[in-house]
């Protein structure tokens, strides 16, 4: 093509898709439109054909913020629809109401943000020779998530807004001196992108290379150095990179924590952190030939250019993960879960019971009846640390100590859950009615406290029990039939609540242990003196509940976005609350 040919293109014009009112909006999510792409022989155009695409399982996925999937805040929606419009992949999504989702809708409904990308799994690849390369396109392949992000891979991949708009026809006319300044730049980017060195770059402009020249040559030089650098580097079938980032972080995730990693993540194992920032910057396009281990680490950390950060923030909240549910409280086992929108304070409303049918007289008139109600409060707050893993620990590589430090995290969080559950159970606070949790006028609380430690206890557990079948509903009528299923101890009485409830071989009737399949064990070390408590089962009647941000259960870990420190920042957070339900799910002994 002359220097000083005259270029035109072609390109449709769409009204501003986003309708706040059902917070949906309409994407081109993928395209023809080649992708530079580098595989372990180098370079190539990757085009997904949407003829092979497979939406039997469309409908649902989730839609993300910058592919990142470390906490469930980073789910911002979900895809209503797929479609084919030509050769184009066009979706309905779905942008979630959530509140900290707002300045995200609100970048959509302004234009600010109109990048689209995709992750997909491909069942196989097509290979083909063009004038510009090597070019792939998966034989038959499905998408796996929908994310907005300011660097699509794909630069027709975007929302339908009218900040986008562009006219039915733009007419381009390139200067031989524009043109000449546009080859320069395309050949540097290409040698750069394939990991060369400037000096080829400079080599094909002096020869007055074109780009299909270029590509022969690059190709060439990745080749042989290939074939003079023989490192053995097992890589995955799947070029995905959303799917490779996710492996690399279960990688990480097991050499922290330890286990057996799954066949496709075992050939990411021997992956140094160095060797996965490297690869997190090449999948950026940048070339790491000539960096130092500092520099590689400076220049992964920028969220803007790799996804480095985010893969060690998601191996991070796995092990956290795994050590908050080992170190769990037991109390959970006592209360009923909720999952709350917001941190205002939340109110349960509890009905009274509906009584006995009343037989009709010979008028047939059914009377009608009300119910009692009554609500207690719960609020959440949040409890968080931070973390800075330092350039010296990414360095030498240091995941024992990582995890150790990510470990600490979620048993962190597991023990505040603990503490405030505890506090809860021992502070006796009043209930909505004025009135203290455990109190004489309820007949939840022994008159005399007597400890697990002496003789008659097992009387006074009876004598518990038979209390607690005596609970009426809030009409002070109805029978409830409150049946106690856990024994809650502090160490002091361990020992002996063990021997009251041990299985024994009863050698007549009266020796039979009436309590050594009723009741389960629960052992609170906070719980220092003698006293001793009885449960209901939570999902018959729960005394007690607890409850989670609904978009962020259980610990939550994510990179800090501003640190001070050389290294990488992360944060730790947890939006936990817990309060009281009902006293008629409990029984307190104060012991002696």
């Amino acid at each position: 093509m002359p220097l000083d040919a005259q270029m035109t293109r072609a390109a449709s014009t769409r009204p501003n898709s986003y309708d706040p009112d059902t917070r949906t909006v309409t994407a081109v999510i993928a395209t023809s439109n080649p992708v530079l792409r580098q595989d372990s022989r180098g370079p190539y155009q990757e085009i997904l054909t949407a003829e092979t695409l497979d939406l039997s399982a469309a409908e649902g996925l989730p839609v993300l913020d910058s592919h990142r999937t470390s906490s469930v805040r980073d789910q911002i929606g979900r895809v209503q629809s797929i479609a084919l419009e030509g050769t184009s992949v066009v979706a309905v999504l779905e942008l979630t109401s959530a509140e900290d989702a707002a300045p995200i809708r609100q970048r959509v409904a302004d234009g600010t943000l109109s990048g689209v990308s995709v992750g997909y799994r491909p069942s196989g690849w097509t290979e083909r020779s063009t004038p510009q390369g090597r070019a792939k396109s998966p034989s038959s392949w499905r998408i796996t998530e929908v994310t907005l992000t300011s660097n699509p891979a794909d630069p027709s991949a975007r929302l339908r807004q009218k900040g986008n708009e562009m006219p039915e026809e733009v007419i381009e006319t390139q200067t031989p001196e524009a043109a000449e300044a546009q080859r320069r730049s395309d050949i540097r980017g290409l040698v750069r992108s394939a990991g060369l060195g400037d000096e080829l770059a400079d080599q094909l402009i002096d020869g007055r290379s074109d780009m299909t020249a270029a590509k022969a040559a690059v190709f060439d030089a990745t080749q042989e150095k290939r074939r003079s650098q023989p490192t053995i580097r097992i890589h995955s079938s799947n070029d995905d990179p959303a799917v490779i980032r996710d492996r690399q972080a279960e990688a990480l995730h097991i050499r922290m924590a330890g286990g057996e990693p799954a066949p496709e993540v075992r050939p990411y194992m021997s992956l140094t952190m160095s060797d996965v920032a490297r690869e997190s910057l090449n999948r950026a396009g940048v070339s790491t030939r000539g960096m130092s281990p500092d520099e590689v680490f400076t220049r992964a950390a920028e969220h803007t250019t790799s996804d480095f950060a985010l893969l060690v923030s998601n191996a991070m909240g796995k092990t956290a993960e795994t050590s908050y549910q080992a170190a769990s409280s037991p109390l959970k086992k006592l209360g009923r879960q909720r999952s709350l929108s917001n941190f205002k304070t939340a109110t349960s409303i509890r009905l009274g019971e509906m009584g006995r049918l009343e037989e009709l007289d010979e008028s047939g008139e059914i009377t009608a009846t009300s119910r009692a109600e009554n609500g207690e409060t719960m609020q959440l707050s949040t409890y968080a640390r931070g973390i800075t893993v330092s350039r010296k620990l990414l360095i030498n590589d240091d995941l024992g100590m990582l995890g150790d430090m990510t470990a600490a995290f979620g048993e962190a969080a597991a023990q505040t859950e603990d503490e405030i559950l505890v506090a809860l159970v021992t502070a006796n606070p009043n209930l909505s009615d004025g009135t203290p949790v455990h109190d004489a006028s309820r007949g939840n609380i022994a008159s005399s406290g007597l400890s697990l430690n002496s003789e008659g206890a097992q009387t006074t557990i009876e004598a518990a029990r038979k209390a607690m079948r005596g609970y009426t509903g809030l009409d002070g009528k109805t029978l409830i039939n409150a049946s106690p299923k856990y024994l809650l101890v502090g160490p002091e009485c361990e020992s002996a609540a063990e021997r009251l409830l041990a299985n024994i071989y009863p050698a007549t009737v009266d020796d039979v242990n009436a309590f050594a399949t009723k009741l389960s064990l629960l052992v609170e070390p906070r719980i220092t003196d003698e006293r001793w408590y009885l449960f209901t089962d939570p999902a018959r009647l729960a005394a007690i509940q607890y409850g989670y941000l609904s978009s962020a259960q259980g610990v939550q870990i994510q990179r800090a976005e501003a640190w001070s420190t050389l290294g990488l920042k992360f944060r730790a957070w947890l939006d936990f609350g817990a309060g009281w339900l009902d006293w008629r799910g409990s029984y307190l002994n104060e012991g002696e």
